[in-house]
Parts: C-alpha cells; sequence; structure tokens
C-alpha cells in the first residue's frame, strides 16, 4: 500500500531552520530586551546560544526529513557546486527562508511585551538581523564571506575520509556543527554579527519589517544585500576548492 510522508527533505529544511532561528534569535531577544531574566548576559551567551541553536536544528531537520540538514543556502550552494547537482538548490532555499521567516515570527510573539518595553529601534532590529559593529562595507562584505568559508571549509573537513575514514560517529555530526558555530561566533563574528548565513539574516529581516513592532524604525535594508552575498561569495570559493580537492 502506497503511503505518503510529510517527513520530506522540503520539510526537514523548513523545521530545521525554523528551530535556529527561533533558538538563536529567542538568545537574541533574551539578552538584547528590556525586562528579560537574562537581559545584559553578553556576547558568550549569544554566541552559546546560536551553537546550541543549530545543533538543535540539525537533529531536528534530520528527524523531519533532511539527512543533510543544510539549514543554510550557503551550505547548499556549496554542496551543489561541490557535487555538480544543483536541483536541491531553489526547494531548500524556499524551505529555508520560510523557516527562518516563521522562527523570527514566533520570537516576536515569545517576547511581544519585552518589544514593547524596548525603546531603542536598533536593539529591536538587533533581535532580528545583523548589523556591523564598524560601516565599512567592503570590510563587512569581506567579514561576512571569510566567517562563511570557514564554516564550509570545517565542515568539509568533518566529511572528509582523510579526516574520519568511516565519517563522524553516528549522532556526533550535529555536535561538532554546533561547536563549529560557537567557535566561528567567538572568533569571527565580532565585526558584523556573523550572520554567515543569507536566510539567517533575510527572512527575519523581512519579519521585521512586517510586524507590527511598536516603534521598530527602518529593517536598514541598505545593508542588507551583505550578510546575503557575503555568505554567497564565501560559499562558492569553498564549494569550488572542495570539488578541485576532492575533499
Amino acid at each position: 500500500m502506497h503511503t505518503t510522508t510529510i517527513l520530506t527533505p522540503f520539510f526537514g529544511e523548513f523545521m530545521g531552520t525554523l528551530i535556529v532561528i527561533l533558538m538563536g534569535e529567542g538568545t537574541n531577544a533574551a539578552v538584547s530586551l528590556k525586562q528579560s531574566k537574562a537581559e545584559n548576559a553578553g556576547w558568550m551567551v549569544i554566541a552559546t546560544g546560536w551553537a546550541f541553536a543549530v545543533f538543535c536544528g540539525v537533529v531536528t531537520a534530520i528527524a523531519c526529513g533532511s539527512p543533510g540538514a543544510h539549514l543554510n543556502p550557503a551550505v547548499t550552494i556549496a554542496v551543489a557546486i561541490k557535487t555538480a547537482d544543483y536541483s536541491n538548490i531553489v526547494p531548500f532555499l524556499t524551505a529555508q527562508l520560510l523557516g527562518a521567516f516563521t522562527g523570527a515570527t514566533l520570537v516576536y510573539l515569545m517576547y511581544k511585551q519585552h518589544f514593547a518595553l524596548t525603546p531603542d529601534p536598533a536593539t529591536k532590529l538587533g533581535v532580528f538581523a545583523t548589523a556591523p559593529a564598524i560601516r565599512s562595507p567592503l570590510s563587512n562584505l569581506f567579514s561576512e564571506a571569510l566567517a562563511t568559508a570557514v564554516l564550509l571549509l570545517v565542515i568539509g573537513a568533518l566529511g572528509a575520509r582523510t579526516f574520519a575514514p568511516a565519517g563522524p560517529a553516528p549522532g556526533l555530526a550535529p555536535f561538532l556543527v554546533g561547536i563549529l558555530v560557537w567557535g566561528v561566533g567567538l572568533a569571527l563574528g565580532g565585526t558584523t554579527g556573523y550572520a554567515i548565513n543569507p536566510a539567517r539574516d533575510l527572512g527575519p529581516r523581512i519579519a521585521h519589517a512586517i510586524l507590527p513592532i511598536p516603534s521598530k524604525g527602518s529593517s536598514d535594508w541598505s545593508y542588507a544585500w551583505i550578510p546575503v552575498v557575503g555568505p554567497i561569495l564565501g560559499a562558492v570559493v569553498i564549494g569550488l576548492f572542495l570539488r578541485l580537492t576532492g575533499m
């Protein structure tokens, strides 16, 4: 008997990305918004929260039907270039963007009262989207491209046969990727807030523009291209590198 299931790669990418954004941007909100119990907890908490968010997103994506658990257009693009199989780009990027938007909307609903108590528009935007510590488009673009390239290179190394001939032990890969994101955030996140994922920034930025957040101010669309283009540039470079080296 033929049966259908909702557990498909598209659904897995949607659900995994939703969890990443819900937990990652939930950490941003907890640390940034007024009268949160975690207010002013600091960068270490933010970097740690995002690392745990990625771990949780990866295991969710796998359980929901996406064994590759990309959760990031940069990962999808790099894998496509490495394998010369571009069939997943449109469906995965669509699922990731929708998941990111939905996760950000849930963060708004979770912290709605705290948004109302927070007067600074930039702080409210910072829950949803990244912004540079020092605004310099070329430097900011380089930061995003480099941080994404490091993320993708190490992900490639984790799966390389020279590192683990049989691949990472079952269930270990999500932990390793979470640790990697933690390290990238601590080392390379201080310049731009390390989007390293076009969907992570663009989906929530759209949510910020649409949601009825009081006194929210601008969504800073003049900067929005950098956390999209930078990670894509990093993905192209590392995708080509992985293909040429056979990692």
